[in-house]
């Protein structure tokens, strides 16, 4: 089970941090990764780390911005998400995958519930 929280209300220029907590058999999550969708548009991937070594990959339009880090004590993620723009106003979800070096978005099969994010000009 996935537990997303941190979303929030911020104006352009803002900062938000994400947490993502993880329940259940830690041993069957590879990679978690953040995603996030407007209404109307499709879910689209953000960022992802890798459980087994930390290494990670974010989207060229959130480069710079967000960094993606992991506490593997407490099953838990966090999207740090710098200088906000208006385009990152969207719920954000947290995914999981069973492999350690999905190949894919399409990899991330287990969902939590989202967490709504609004950057405000």
């Amino acid at each position: 089970q996935l537990q997303a929280s941190g979303g929030g209300f911020v104006q352009v220029g803002g900062s938000l941090r994400l947490s993502c907590a993880a329940s259940g058999r830690r041993e069957s999550i590879g990679a978690m990764a953040w995603f996030r969708q407007v209404p109307g548009k499709e879910r689209e991937g953000v960022s992802l780390i890798s459980t087994a070594d930390g290494s990670s990959y974010l989207v060229d339009s959130v480069k710079g911005r967000f960094t993606i880090s992991g506490d593997k004590a407490k099953n838990t993620i966090y999207l740090g998400m710098n200088n906000l723009k208006p385009e990152d106003t969207a719920v954000y979800y947290c995914a999981a995958a069973s492999s350690v070096r999905p190949t894919g978005w399409k990899d991330f099969v287990s969902w939590g519930k989202g967490t709504q994010v609004t950057v405000s000009s």
